[in-house]
């Protein structure tokens, strides 16, 4: 896990304070979350259970309410209650952390008699490592939306960046897999170079595979072919642009595009303040040089009265 600056923490939970995320299999498997080894602590003791959702401000979980965890939970006196997250990281680090928080409510999960899901209302600021790895997903989310069509042309510097591993990947279209070469990239779409006909390729729905580093894993994106032309000077030569189904993007491949975006601005940020900090020594240098070249005027004694 990177580490995020104080600001950027601040600027996580400042914009995502309330927003609830809902551990679905994608977003777990995105944040590198182990939903085996969360656990509710209540009054020296600890429990299992499942993980639903959680904000800034609040966690939901569920348990059964023949365990023990929910017979402590419904106690009357209202306990303080810790809920360990747990998360592995591309590193093969473990990240484990507590969160202090009390029983807010409890109902029936989805009816059921056996079932419940308790909200946990956290009492004070969640630890950095919670802001940090669930502000980067939903930092991700919001700029799959903003920047949509903002492209990385692939280079050896972005696909570095990016952590793509190459950029030789596989198309399939109709069922059938195509080795091809991707030349670009955004949260839309992309544009690779594969052997083909235009018309065998347009308007054909298209799964590709991009294999990245860190974490090492191959991810497939759903799309449509929206317009494949030819390479000029070859007929069996085409350059296809997928536009991806928005609904089916990986949360994985929006975390890759968004780390590198994000990285790219952080430096270009830089680079100006570089700019303006040296245009501003060089006005001070050119006024000091204005001041010293300028002529001194020479000193009038005082007037003497005549005799």
């Amino acid at each position: 896990m990177g580490i995020a600056t104080s600001q950027q923490l601040t600027k996580y939970y400042d914009q995502y304070r309330d927003t609830e995320l809902t551990f679905t299999k994608d977003i777990i498997r995105a944040l590198g979350l182990d939903p085996r080894q969360v656990y509710v602590k209540c009054n020296g003791a600890q429990w299992p259970c499942i993980i639903n959702s959680t904000s800034f401000q609040h966690a939901k979980i569920i348990v059964g309410t023949k365990g023990g965890a929910f017979q402590a939970l419904a106690s009357k006196d209202n306990p303080t209650v810790s809920i360990r997250f747990c998360f592995n990281e591309q590193e093969g680090d473990i990240v484990t952390f507590l969160v202090n928080t009390r029983v807010a409510k409890i109902q029936p999960y989805m009816n059921s008699k056996e079932l419940v899901i308790v909200t946990l209302q956290f009492t004070q600021r969640p630890p950095d490592d919670l802001i940090e790895i669930v502000g980067k997903l939903l930092e991700a989310n919001a700029n799959a939306v903003r920047r949509r069509e903002e492209r990385v042309v692939i280079n050896e510097d972005s696909k570095r960046r990016l952590g793509l591993a190459k950029e030789e990947c596989v198309v399939i279209v109709q069922s059938v897999p195509r080795p091809c070469v991707v030349r670009d990239l955004s949260f839309s779409g992309a544009k690779v170079i594969l052997i083909g006909l235009s018309q065998f390729l347009s308007n054909k729905d298209a799964i590709l595979r991009l294999e990245f580093n860190e974490p090492n894993e191959v991810i497939s994106i759903r799309g449509t072919i929206v317009s494949a032309d030819l390479i000029q000077g070859r007929k069996d030569i085409c350059a296809a642009s997928i536009k991806f189904d928005e609904q089916f993007v990986p949360l994985s491949y929006k975390m890759h595009l968004n780390d590198f975006l994000t990285a790219v601005r952080k430096t270009q940020l830089t680079a100006s303040d570089q700019i303006a900090q040296q245009r501003e020594a060089n006005m001070q240098a050119a006024q000091q040089q204005a001041a010293a070249q300028a002529p001194i005027q020479p000193q009038q004694g005082p007037t003497l009265p005549d005799d």
